[in-house]
């Protein structure tokens, strides 16, 4: 563990580095002893400061759904961060791509909460009936830290959450399995990366089960009018200035956006 000033200087670091658009020394290895816990806190220090110079949060985001990516990571279950209002995009916006360090592109789908979820014990069904509208979503991660990064540095680095893009049908949660939402990611015009939405723990609403007992744990849940962003199903796709990008997810419509 690391002491509280520590944690407040390392939230500082990471400000000043969204600021700056410099990636700063990885956390984990200015604090050898950080831990999880202090990599959480970090993050919700972070997120109050911003707060504090206006952005208001929206949402969360949840992180490391795939095996793939917790074996990378050496964890045995997702991670989560906070989606701030002044990161939010709309189907065919023109991003500034200096707004980032090293951008890139995942694909997702966002639940939208129709009323208060608070566990322990959330199910996927619990999920299901608390969500108004699921929508395509396509999410930038951005790292502020140096790499390699340990869980860690991505924890304390807001899940490594850059913007949240929505567009394509506003669907309600029983009107199609959505299990089986396919989508293909393409940048200037050629197919890079593909996935369906069973790749998300087996369903999209588990991560979101999980959630809401992981923030039960420190007295939180979601709230009516959130939005939660369910974990990535395709690989992540560098962007650059310049760069037009398509998600199509058949028949529940498409995201177009371009990086100016």
């Amino acid at each position: 563990m690391i002491t509280e000033e520590e944690r407040r200087a390392a939230a500082d670091a990471l400000l000043k580095a969204e600021i700056e658009r410099k990636p700063i020394t990885q956390p984990s290895e200015t604090y050898p002893n950080l831990e999880l816990e202090d990599a959480y806190r970090i993050q919700a220090l972070w997120a109050e400061a911003r707060v504090a110079k206006g952005a208001r949060i929206v949402g969360h985001k949840i992180g490391l759904t795939s095996r793939a990516m917790q074996m990378a990571s050496k964890m045995t279950e997702p991670d989560y961060g906070c989606i701030l209002d002044d990161a939010l995009y709309n189907d065919g916006a023109q991003i500034r791509a200096n707004l980032f360090i090293k951008p890139r592109l995942e694909v997702e789908l966002a639940f939208v909460m129709g009323e208060d979820l608070v566990g322990p014990g959330t199910r996927i069904y619990d999920v299901m009936r608390a969500t108004e509208f699921v929508v395509p979503a396509l999410e930038i991660i951005d790292y502020r830290t140096e790499v390699p990064r340990a869980i860690t540095d991505t924890i304390a680095d807001n899940a490594a959450f850059g913007a949240l893009i929505v567009g394509g049908r506003i669907i309600r949660p029983m009107d199609i399995d959505i299990r089986w939402v396919g989508a293909t990611l393409s940048k200037n015009g050629i197919i890079e990366e593909s996935g369906v939405s069973a790749a998300i723990m087996g369903h999209p609403a588990a991560g979101i089960a999980w959630l809401v007992n992981k923030l039960h744990a420190v007295g939180g849940g979601l709230k009516k009018g959130q939005i939660v962003l369910a974990g990535s199903f395709t690989r992540p796709v560098d962007i650059a200035k310049g760069d037009v990008i398509q998600a199509d997810y058949g028949p529940v419509g498409s995201i177009g956006v371009s990086f100016v």
